[in-house]
């Protein structure tokens, strides 16, 4: 399982974060301060770092400086308010692997930090482009599902739902989990769109797959 570092000075968005990564099956540490952060992601055993630009004592492109000088190769994804080219420029040639500007969905969020551990992120005896269980495989350069040797078009919010039950299969997900997860930072609580797309995934995976867990969610079974 991959652990990630959150750099933010805004707890709501940190925390948003963090329960999103723990929804698609990884572990995550939060700190507020950069240069606490610079310090961890130097000699702490994490597989990726999401760096924040504005943040209260030294900004991310010194954290970035100080992970870099200090040899350390770590994936950095900068996530901050400022979206001009010249800052993109700057963090990428800092050495950041990715810069996204905020505000942000969670499910582009999660495909770039898959993108930069898809190796490690896979469970043992995936390959890299497919998950699979009990008879659903899922490809990544498809973008499809196939069912029992049948190939299957999904939609991109029904292939992102199906891949966050396979990459937790038996474990009970909550609405708000999936729902952070696959519809991102300013999703509605009260929505039943979660609902509405597991009936999707029963009418074109089997009804029989996902199960109903009364008053906590669901379960790919």
């Amino acid at each position: 399982m991959s652990t990630i570092l959150i750099i933010e000075d805004e707890a709501r968005i940190a925390g948003f974060i963090g329960k999103g990564l723990k929804a698609a099956g990884f572990t995550s540490h939060a700190t507020a301060s950069g240069a606490e952060g610079a310090t961890l992601a130097v000699h702490g055993n994490f597989d990726l770092v999401i760096l924040d630009v504005g943040l209260p004592d030294i900004d991310g492109f010194e954290v970035l400086e100080r992970i870099r000088g200090q040899g350390v190769a770590v994936p950095v994804i900068m996530l901050t308010a400022r979206s001009s080219v010249a800052d993109r420029v700057a963090g990428l040639e800092s050495g950041a692997d990715d810069y996204m500007p905020k505000p942000f969905s969670f499910e582009e969020l999660l495909a770039r930090i898959r993108l930069r551990l898809r190796s490690e992120a896979q469970p043992a005896g995936q390959s890299a482009t497919q998950l699979s269980h009990n008879g659903l495989v899922l490809d990544f350069r498809t973008r499809k599902a196939q069912v029992d040797g049948t190939w299957v078009d999904l939609s991109a919010r029904e292939f992102t739902l199906a891949e966050t039950f396979l990459r937790n299969p038996g474990q009970v997900l909550s609405r708000e989990q999936l729902l952070s997860n696959v519809w991102g930072f300013d999703f509605d609580p009260g929505s039943n769109v979660v609902d509405v797309y597991v009936r999707y995934l029963r009418g074109k995976l089997g009804k029989d797959r996902f199960e109903t867990v009364r008053g906590m969610g669901y379960r790919l079974v």
